[in-house]
């Protein structure tokens, strides 16, 4: 009777009952790879991607079942809400995309208004405490093509039932309140609180992104101060981690990047690492982190064997300390370093133990890995340890899985593969390993390789085989102990991926692995159910109670003032936990007592030692320190940190007698300091500035690190430090010849010596490293021997000579080195020079290196160009017979000898460098044999060239003309343009300030060519070309007397300045980038520019950007900006001196300071070429002295008027303790202050404030308004020329350009403008008012969008009409590319965060779109007033001969896209008896 009541029970129970000794295992199969999945989190409901079909896939039941959510060919991406977990959201590939409020089994769609999801970031931003709102990152392009597209941003606050425009122009944007961990300070007031990267306020250049903030969703923006009271350029990237807000920053010429963190997003502070500790762009990885602290990883050995060092910072995240060197690191930055999950401090990292090998073999020495653990949050390390043995285990770097690599949030249970022994194997030669105590004791778990999961809070451990196909999962129940199998119903498979829900409470488990190869290959899913096993529930009993971290006696330790420990389940116990699914175990607390380590340096202090000493003089205690009172209470130096949660025991905070002493800045002397120092030599050779970004760090050898280097004619190398008050010679015994400074990294400078060892500085000079060249340096005095790319700063090109003790076969070979010269490798014989094209500012292909090469080896042969992108291993030619090539910052110019008339030449542009165009030069310009151009600028989207009309020797002048935006089509700008036999031009763009330039005209040209000389004019543009005029005089001379001339008869009375082709010091220049507005010259006051003499010339200042000139002093004089304009220096040129004079109010007053007590033949004036500096250095000889040179320091900086910086209210413009006010340049013919359509408002220091502007101040603050359209916002268009009255008319017998022609080459295209004679010009952003190139009824539609057109009745704006002048066969490539290098994501400085890492990451769309190419920086050729080519003249007229060299100093002013031109480098002017 029993047993029939029992079997009548378990009748009655049915299946749910039967209780199973193994898990259930269904599977499901799938049509294509799954490209995302993931859990809700605390559910079993699963969302599965499949991008090939566009399919998502939904699993209530852990992947037993499965159902396709109905968008079927629609989903391009998938995304999880992080901090909600109802939410997730499907991107379309267009603008409709859908979310769901219920984890799946419901959506609906929203719109992106006229957008589509960005391709260069990920697409959503979240906030981490209102999910209802969200960021989405877009693009918005014209015609939905990919040219002309505005990286926008949308939001929705309420859930995306509406979603409206943030900010256009947007590089990334996040929530303050990204993470749960962050906290403003005011939550209600900053809830909202958004910060986006934007481009800049003119330029869309990344050196000029910038930061925005706004707390109303961008109705209003503040740029935020992130350094003192100042903002910030060149941001390139932006993140939260956990309670912080990190931001990079990267300054032009550097690789160095700065770090700024807030951790309450409205104080920001400079994060500060050890001085031999820099972070470089992609060279540094934000770790996971905690919430008291930031990791960063910061790479100190260059790929392909990287290595890294751990730093940690303080709790405000300014001041980062090293933990561990030689980290182990990847080629794409992800550093072996986890922390275990859960638990406060416990870390594990591998550590490359063969470091110094792998430091100098440039990839060739294998890294040897061994794994380390702290317990004390990385204060110490120590080995892993099985059985006494050191264990080793494969880390971030090798992920095999999605998810952390060895640690869930099962308390103390961790896994990972790995071997025992000295170093770490292959992954195929390791086991599978476990731990229960948190890594401090390892067992093994089963021998070779598996995918690993933890479920049910580590009762259960599931692995799956990981070195082939598989037909069985293993778990175990007991910590990893024991293991049992059971058999898959699939058959074999390889597993791909092993996963489970977030928290690891789960008893459901989900694994992906493939079948059979090839086009057979299929995907089967699996779901692993324990749920129905006949363990029981866990009792009390089954639970214990567990510390978290022990010390080396076994004792509970502490971190953050506390002792960590959990309810767990017994390893032992037969029981699974059950009631807690999807809740996550609690750790539990004990206090500790206070010690040492719990805590920092205080505000404004610096660990020193054991101890923490003032980093700078302390807050002035006001109201303590008056009379005699000698000391008063003040900070220790320490606080506890902030969180830490210690109590009694050590008091390290308690205040301390501090002299009142320490609050005080040394008194200045009010007084310009001079220090002279003599050097045994007859003549400076060269010298140059190695000069700090605003991104770079501080040298180890003092924060006032203006590092300047100098070579004598006796070959011998100086450096000073602090700019040129002490010197030291450097590589002494070593012969210099050469100094190549790098002109793409300031940081970096080469030494070529009279041997075959050669020598380089990495980091301005604190240390010296060498390297064997290939061949002698060329013998070509006209070629530089060094090329240099511009990203990679290791890269080189050396030219050097071959075969010279053979007779008349002495020709140069070009080499090339990845590695600093450590490795070199033939690249071309017979060159003239070969030049790396990628640039700084352009997307070409990183190995495309152009050589001009002599055809068939033979030195007799005619110059070819080729081409190639692989090292020439396969070379392509471009042209034959060419003269020379131009790399500018956005074409390449090549000058070729015309086919039809070799005594003429052509040119062709290129934008990708690989495509060409011929350039069409205007009609009107007829110049029969053109025989030499030269290549003034292309800075402003468009080329100025200048061409030679008349060759007459000491008459020579020519036409500038300037193109369209791709360097194929121009138009006359300006006639009669002066340039010298060399083939230089007297041409100068104002620094600074958009579109203004100088030129010298030649008025007499039939008298000059019969060799009466030439009668020079000076002229002005303030439009970027499209007009010029005379300069107007000023109404006195230096002593205040009326010139002899009626200044208000311009024609005949005008201001005529001395220009490039007559400067000896190429450096000279007008005008400075940091001071904006100035601009000095010498000059005179007549109907023509007499000559440079003393009694004919004066020296002249404008404060306006050239519309109002003032007569500073007679005679000829140098001059320098020092602190960006506050100081002005000047002193006699080419008469000796004892005295300079100096301005503080930009040059209304001089006043005089004698430097020497002897005369002094100054021969060189300068500055850093930042010109922010409060330091000069003369350069010259003394007059009664032929053995000796002198350099004279003078230091402004003790000025009293100098001694307080100013105080720069960005923010707040008109607040009254603001020490500068807003300027506003404008067209002299304009009644507006209107410039190239919009009103420009700059920051300019308040000119009898007493203060210095220090740091760098970002002087455009913004764009105040876009103006109306008006006359001098355009110029001609192709075909057309100016007329007398200044309208624009059409060459006669000409026609008017083919618009149309836009239709052919975009589809997609509904209209184009008929040509009205005008092309907006580029730098305009007028609106509205005259658009004179769009004048109705010239809007016509283009062929089959006649409908369209008749709805829109909207045309092309004027950027768009302007390359519509020719047709443009590869503008289309040069938008593309450089629209894509400017948004792409996983460029420079990337912030990576180390627990991003992903099996699907790769598969992001945005990461995956192609590439394209674009060309870049600016080679000036010949004309260029910053050329460096042209030291050789001016070094061997000065100085007494001697090779010609680069200098940084060339690069003056801020030039920072100038690269190393060879000297007369124009494109054409070969003698008649070349061929």
């Amino acid at each position: 009777m029993l047993l029939q009541l029992l079997a009548l029970q378990l009748l009655w129970l049915g299946p749910t009952a039967a209780k199973k000794d193994k898990p259930e295992i269904s599977s499901h199969k799938f049509d294509n790879a799954p490209s995302n999945f993931f859990y809700f989190d605390d559910s079993n409901t699963i969302l599965l991607h499949d991008r090939e079909g566009g399919v998502v896939h939904r699993s209530e039941d852990a992947g037993k079942t499965w159902d396709k959510v109905d968008i079927e060919g629609k989903a391009w991406d998938l995304w999880r809400h992080p901090h909600d977990n109802k939410k997730a959201y499907i991107m379309g590939k267009a603008s409709t995309h859908w979310h769901t409020n219920d984890q799946g089994k419901t959506w609906k769609d929203f719109e992106i208004p006229k957008a589509r999801p960005s391709l260069f970031r990920a697409p959503l931003a979240f906030h981490a405490k209102d999910s209802d709102k969200v960021l989405i990152h877009g693009e918005v392009c014209r015609n939905r093509g990919l040219i002309d597209c505005k990286e926008t941003t949308f939001y929705t606050n309420n859930g995306f039932e509406t979603v409206a425009e943030l900010r256009k122009n947007t590089r990334g944007c996040v929530f303050a309140h990204a993470t749960p961990e962050f906290q403003t300070g005011d939550d209600d007031k900053n809830d909202d609180r958004i910060i986006c990267v934007t481009t800049g306020r003119i330029s869309f250049d990344r050196r000029q992104h910038k930061l925005a903030v706004s707390d109303n969703y961008f109705e209003d923006e503040v740029e935020p101060s992130l350094e003192g009271d100042r903002t910030v350029q060149g941001i390139i990237n932006i993140a939260v981690v956990k309670g912080y807000l990190v931001v990079a920053a990267r300054a032009p010429r550097t690789d160095e990047l700065a770090l700024y963190v807030t951790d309450d997003a409205r104080t920001w502070h400079r994060a500060v690492f050890p001085s031999d500790s820099r972070l470089k762009e992609d060279a540094y990885t934000i770790l996971e982190s905690t919430s008291y602290s930031i990791q960063v990883d910061v790479m100190t050995v260059d790929p392909p064997n990287p290595m890294g060092v751990l730093f940690t910072s303080n709790s405000n995240g300014t001041y980062f300390t090293k933990n561990i060197p030689h980290t182990n690191r990847n080629m794409n930055g992800i550093v072996d370093f986890e922390k275990v999950q859960g638990i406060q401090g416990i870390v594990i990292v591998n550590v490359v133990e063969n470091f110094e090998e792998v430091e100098g073999s440039y990839g060739r020495e294998e890294k040897k890995l061994q794994s380390q653990i702290s317990f004390d949050d990385g204060r110490t390390f120590k080995d892993l340890k099985a059985d006494k043995k050191n264990l080793h285990l494969h880390s971030v770097t090798e992920m095999k899985n999605i998810g952390r690599v060895f640690s869930s949030p099962a308390p103390g249970l961790i896994m990972g593969v790995g071997n025992t022994g000295k170093y770490l194997k292959s992954y195929e030669e390791g086991d599978l390993w476990v731990s229960d105590d948190a890594g401090l004791t390892w067992t093994q778990a089963l021998e070779e390789a598996h995918k690993y999961e933890f479920g049910d809070q580590g009762s259960i451990l599931v692995a799956v085989y990981d070195e082939g196909p598989t037909d069985v999962v293993q778990y175990s129940l007991d910590h990893g102990k024991k293991w049992h199998q059971v058999d898959l119903p699939e058959g074999k498979i390889r597993a791909k991926a092993l996963t489970t829900t977030p928290d690891s409470t789960s008893m459901k488990f989900f694994l992906w692995g493939t079948k059979g190869g090839g086009s057979n290959t299929e995907h089967w899913v699996f779901s692993i159910d324990f749920e129905d096993m006949h363990e029981g529930k866990c009792k009390e009993k089954d639970f214990e109670e567990w510390y978290a971290r022990v010390d080396d006696n076994g004792k509970p330790s502490c971190v953050m003032g506390r002792k960590q420990f959990f309810e767990r389940r017994k390893a032992d116990a037969d029981c699974f936990i059950r009631e807690k699914k999807f809740e996550e175990i609690k750790p539990e607390f004990e206090t500790c007592e206070c010690t040492e380590e719990d805590f920092e340096c205080d505000y404004n202090f610096v660990k020193k030692g054991k101890d923490c000493v003032p980093g700078r003089p302390l807050p002035d205690p006001k109201g303590v320190c008056k009379g005699d009172t000698k000391k008063y209470k003040a900070s220790s130096g320490f606080r506890k940190i902030p969180g830490n949660g210690c109590k009694g025991g050590v008091d390290r905070e308690k205040k301390v007698e501090r002299p009142c002493g320490d609050t005080l800045k040394p008194p200045v002397s009010g007084e310009v300091n001079t220090e002279r120092t003599a050097f045994p030599a007859q003549s400076f050779r060269a010298y140059f500035y190695l000069e700090r970004t605003e991104s770079s760090s501080e040298s180890e050898k003092g924060s006032k690190d203006e590092t300047v280097i100098m070579r004598t004619d006796k070959s011998e190398v100086y450096m000073s430090r602090d700019h040129g008050k002490t010197w030291d010679q450097i590589l002494k015994d070593k012969k210099i010849k050469d100094i190549y400074p790098h002109p793409h990294f300031n940081d970096v400078c080469y030494f070529i010596t009279d041997g075959d060892v050669h020598y380089y500085t990495i980091n301005r000079g604190d240390t010296f490293g060498d390297f064997k060249a290939p061949s002698e340096p060329t013998r070509d005095r006209d070629l530089q021997t060094l090329g240099f790319h511009a990203d990679y700063k290791d890269w080189l090109i050396w030219t050097g000579a071959e075969d010279c003790d053979k007779k008349g076969d002495c020709h140069n070979t070009a080499w090339y080195s990845t590695d600093r010269g450590g490795n070199w490798e033939y690249l071309l014989r017979y060159v003239r020079k070969c030049e790396f094209i990628k640039k700084e500012g352009r997307g070409d292909k990183e190995k495309l290196v152009y050589c001009e090469s002599f055809k068939g080896e033979k030195l007799s042969g005619p110059l070819q160009l080729q081409w190639s992108d692989n090292w020439f291993a396969k070379p392509n030619d471009l042209f034959e017979n060419i003269v020379d090539f131009a790399t500018m910052s956005e074409f390449i110019i090549v000058a070729t000898r015309d086919q039809t008339d070799k005594d003429s030449l052509k040119v062709d542009a290129s934008v990708d460098g690989q495509t060409f165009a011929d350039a069409l030069f205007p009609s009107n310009f007829n110049v029969p044999v053109q025989k030499a151009y030269t290549v003034l600028d292309s800075h402003t989207h468009a080329v100025f060239m200048h061409v030679t009309v008349g060759d007459t020797k000491n008459a020579e002048y020519g036409s500038i003309i300037k193109s369209n935006s791709n360097g194929t089509s121009y138009v006359l700008s300006l006639d009669s343009v002066n340039r010298n036999t060399p083939g230089y031009v007297d041409f100068e763009k104002m620094l600074g300030l958009e579109g203004v330039a100088l030129v010298n005209v030649v008025a007499n040209i039939e008298d000059a060519e019969r060799g009466n000389g030439k009668k020079l004019k000076t002229m002005i543009t303030h439009n970027d070309g499209a007009e010029w005029s005379l300069l107007r005089a000023p109404q006195q001379d230096p002593e205040g007397k009326p010139y002899e001339c009626k200044t208000d008869n311009i024609a005949d009375c005008s201001l005529h300045l001395h220009g490039y082709t007559e400067r000896r010091d190429p450096r000279s220049v007008y005008s400075s980038p940091s001071a904006v507005g100035l601009m000095m010259a010498v000059g005179n006051v007549g109907e023509y520019l007499t000559d440079k003499s003393e009694k004919t010339s004066d020296t002249f200042i404008t404060r306006d950007g050239g519309i109002e000139w003032h007569a500073v002093k007679k005679g000829n004089y140098m001059w320098e900006y020092g602190d960006q304009g506050s100081v002005i220096v000047i002193v006699r040129d080419t008469v000796s001196t004892d005295e300079i004079f100096y301005s503080l109010d930009e040059g209304e007053t001089w006043i005089p300071y004698r430097f020497s007590n002897k005369k002094v033949h100054v021969a060189i004036l300068s500055t850093v070429p930042s010109d922010t500096s409060l330091n000069f250095l003369l350069w010259g000889q003394e007059e009664d002295s032929d053995s000796e040179i002198v350099t004279f320091n003078l230091d402004f900086s003790q000025l009293r008027e100098r001694e307080r910086q100013c105080n720069l209210k960005e923010n707040e413009p008109d607040d009254p303790e603001s020490d500068y006010y807003f300027w506003e340049p404008k067209h002299p013919l304009s009644d507006s202050n209107c410039l190239f359509g919009h009103v420009a408002r700059y920051h300019r220091k308040i000119v009898d404030r007493e203060c210095f502007n220090g740091r760098s101040i970002q002087h455009l603050h913004n764009i105040a308004r876009n103006c109306e359209c008006t006359r001098a916002d355009f110029e001609c268009d192709y075909n057309y020329e100016p007329a007398k009255d200044g309208s624009c008319k059409l060459v006669s017998g000409l026609e008017p350009p083919d618009h149309s022609q836009v239709c052919k080459e975009d589809p997609k295209k509904a209209s184009y403008y008929l040509p009205t004679g005008y092309r907006k010009v580029p730098l305009s952003t007028c609106e509205g008012g005259n658009e004179l190139d769009k004048y109705a009824p010239t809007e016509e539609p283009c062929p089959g969008h006649e409908k369209d057109f008749e709805d829109r009745h909207r045309g092309l704006g004027g950027f768009w009409l302007f390359i519509l002048a020719v047709v443009l066969p590869i503008g289309i490539a040069s938008a593309v590319g450089y629209w894509v290098w400017q948004n792409w994501d996983n460029r420079f400085g990337k912030i990576r965060l180390g627990d991003q890492g992903s099996a699907f990451d790769a598969e992001r769309p945005w990461i995956k779109y192609p590439i394209a190419a674009v060309s870049g920086v600016v080679a000036v050729l010949a004309a260029v007033p910053l050329l460096v080519g042209s030291l050789w003249k001016w070094a061997s007229g000065m100085f007494g001969g001697g090779r010609r060299y680069t200098t940084r100093g060339s690069f003056a002013r801020g030039r920072g896209d100038y690269a190393v031109v060879d000297e007369d480098e124009l494109l054409g002017e070969d003698d008649d008896e070349e061929v």
